[in-house]
């Protein structure tokens, strides 16, 4: 029999329909995975019961001659921002360690209907802040990926770290990952895998621990366009819980899969040719051109103009809204708390705050809580707001030449980690190309592209106008089929 863990979403879901093998030995395979890849340090905490649980469920079902869901004996990786009932959930945080909900998020919950089973908790960057998944209260994955003739441990980006390392790595199919400045995009770019983030409130939020409302988006990833298109239509949906949740039906993204671009325009966007950007990167980002038009695409220049003001207005936003977020982790109600004797009520919460919270939380806190306040609010805050509406202006025009905005994912490929940790504005900068689409809330997916001369792969963006995911997973797919990606790390765990 194949080994089962070289297969993705759509081939499990079909090979457990078709009888080929069941859901249970599918689980039985990842949660061996899982088990023997201790040194990625990936997983937070190992489900394997619940994901042999769920296998078994969907073997009844197949047994009965019942309807089964479009996850079906599928088992992935949950990010650690997602509450699960009965299970911990940390946000990769001292603050939360412990904490274990009673209730589900709407999106693992969606995912469980539709016959997922959950192999553990992933991974990440400290309450998602970070690039490179070293801000983690539970310490820094490693990316299964290597420079070529080096051991060095390498970034598998962040914050969803945990979830691009066990996907490329092939010890989960497919997971959830959030996105709020490029967080599903740049460590699918690091690590050689697809994954989407949605047009905000797409996917609900109720249920995901919150960095910054206004931003933080879920979404799939997986190692194909089809295995996101199938896991996002899961995950995707109304939610009378959430107030930012889109009332919209959920297209069938999987059966409009088509790679025909004929009568499309790709637009490019002159502003994203960046000072600082990998001359491989940018060999990529030519060759995908290359790749679109031959899938029938015409080219067309397109100009973003405020794009240098993105990142500087989204690490004035985001922060903002997470100093406000993380107020609620005080050591009164739950989580970690901190009394030192004889202290009172204010002692308490600086003293549960300084030992809950790691450095780049603090800092993001610190930042937020300044561009709040009195004298400083219109000055920084509300002029960021300002900026992302004329970012989000600049997409609306561009749109009306083109039908999807094409660039690189990333600035560079996957870097080594603790290259970066004495300068945290050149890790910001990692966000570069990420950032833009998330202020302005559009769908936008990262997909494998080409091998750099290290072996590390590199990954090319796809911008859709908003609700238009099904735009940006075909011409992703248009991508996937002439880039031919096949490669995948040597096994060193």
């Amino acid at each position: 029999m194949t080994d089962l863990t070289q297969l993705g979403v759509k081939d499990i879901r079909d090979g457990v329909r078709a009888g080929d093998f069941t859901a249970r030995e599918v689980a039985e395979s990842f949660n061996a995975a899982v088990a023997a890849a201790a040194s990625l340090n990936a997983f937070i905490v190992t489900t394997p019961d619940h994901a042999l649980a769920a296998a078994d469920k969907v073997d009844a079902a197949r047994a009965a001659g019942g309807q089964l869901g479009a996850m079906a004996g599928v088992p992935i990786g949950m990010k650690d921002l997602f509450a699960t009932n009965g299970v911990q959930t940390t946000a990769a945080s001292h603050i939360l360690e412990g904490f274990t909900p009673r209730y589900e998020s709407t999106v693992s919950q969606k995912l469980w209907d539709a016959g997922a089973g959950m192999l553990g908790k992933l991974n990440l960057d400290q309450f998602a802040m970070g690039s490179s998944n070293e801000t983690s209260y539970f310490g820094n994955v490693s990316s299964p990926w290597r420079k070529s003739g080096s051991n060095q441990p390498m970034s598998p980006g962040g914050s969803s770290g945990g979830s691009s390392s066990a996907v490329a790595a092939r010890i989960a199919p497919a997971a959830t990952g959030t996105d709020t400045g490029g967080s599903i995009r740049q460590p699918a770019a690091f690590t050689g895998i697809c994954g989407i983030k949605p047009t905000y409130g797409r996917c609900s939020r109720w249920g995901i621990v919150a960095f910054a409302s206004s931003l933080d988006q879920a979404g799939p990833m997986a190692r194909s366009v089809e295995d996101c298109a199938i896991m996002l239509g899961a995950m995707a949906g109304f939610d009378p819980k959430d107030s930012t949740s889109l009332q919209m039906d959920v297209p069938d993204w999987e059966a409009a899969l088509n790679a025909d671009l004929r009568g499309k325009k790709v637009g490019i966007p002159r502003e994203y040719r960046m000072e600082g950007t990998d001359q491989a990167i940018l060999d990529s980002w030519e060759q995908g051109k290359a790749w679109l038009k031959d899938a029938g695409a015409e080219i067309v220049d397109v100009s973003l103009p405020h794009t240098k003001y993105a990142l500087p207005a989204y690490y004035i936003v985001a922060p903002a809204e997470a100093s406000s977020n993380l107020a609620r982790y005080d050591g009164v109600r739950y989580g970690l708390r901190d009394l030192p004797d004889g202290s009172g009520l204010q002692d308490m919460y600086a003293a549960t705050r300084a030992a809950g919270f790691g450095d780049e939380v603090k800092r993001r806190i610190l930042i937020g809580t300044y561009v709040l306040s009195a004298g400083f609010y219109d000055a920084y805050y509300t002029q960021a707001q300002k900026v992302r509406a004329l970012v989000a202006r600049d997409f609306e025009r561009a749109f009306q030449e083109c039908d999807v905005i094409f660039a690189p994912t990333t600035p560079t490929a996957s870097f080594p980690l603790g290259s970066m940790n004495e300068d945290p504005l050149t890790m910001y900068l990692n966000d570069v190309f990420a950032v833009p689409a998330s202020l302005a809330g559009l769908p936008a997916m990262s997909v494998p592209a080409t091998i750099n001369a290290d072996g590390l792969p590199l990954g090319l963006q796809l911008i859709g106008r908003p609700f238009d995911e099904q735009g940006v997973l075909n011409a992703g797919l248009a991508i996937q089929q002439r880039a031919g990606f096949t490669a995948k790390p040597e096994k060193w765990w």
